[in-house]
């Protein structure tokens, strides 16, 4: 195996029309309590607010996932997650999701790194994933959504 097929590097972003501080607390949501799959159904994910705290999915009756744990907290700017993720085999997982103001809003950064025997159908869908919550953060942010929260 080359090591080029047991890294992976994946950045993306997106621009928010809110204030950072709502941003920071949107993004806790939707990798919690808030996370769906790209169908809209509940991912079923828990997400424990402070260093050390876990990411896990519970799918209830005692079956569940340990995503990651929480790396690093600084609201309202940084959350940083490392972990199994979703893979069930041999690889370390580090996510990066950071906040920061922009002119009208805020702009989120993620970026997911791993290293080890990567499944080739991870590597190829891990962007549509992440790309799914971006745009779930952005949703929330967008006229009707966030008129429904004022």
């Amino acid at each position: 195996m080359k090591l080029e097929e047991m890294t992976l590097d994946v950045e993306q972003h997106v621009e928010v029309k809110a204030d950072i501080g709502d941003v920071f607390k949107g993004v806790l949501y939707r990798f919690g309590e808030g996370s769906t799959n790209p169908n809209g159904e509940s991912m079923q994910m828990t997400l424990e607010q402070w260093p050390g705290g876990r990411w896990f999915r519970d799918r209830g009756n005692g079956i569940g996932h340990l995503w990651g744990h929480v790396q690093v907290i600084k609201p309202p700017v940084l959350l940083e997650l490392s972990g199994p993720m979703f893979m069930s085999y041999p690889a370390l997982n580090h996510v990066e999701i950071r906040l920061d103001p922009i002119a009208g809003g805020t702009k989120i950064t993620l970026r997911h790194r791993a290293i080890g025997f990567l499944d080739p159908a991870h590597r190829e869908n891990v962007g549509k994933g992440w790309g799914h919550y971006l745009a779930s953060i952005g949703k929330d942010f967008s006229g009707a959504a966030a008129a429904n929260r004022a």
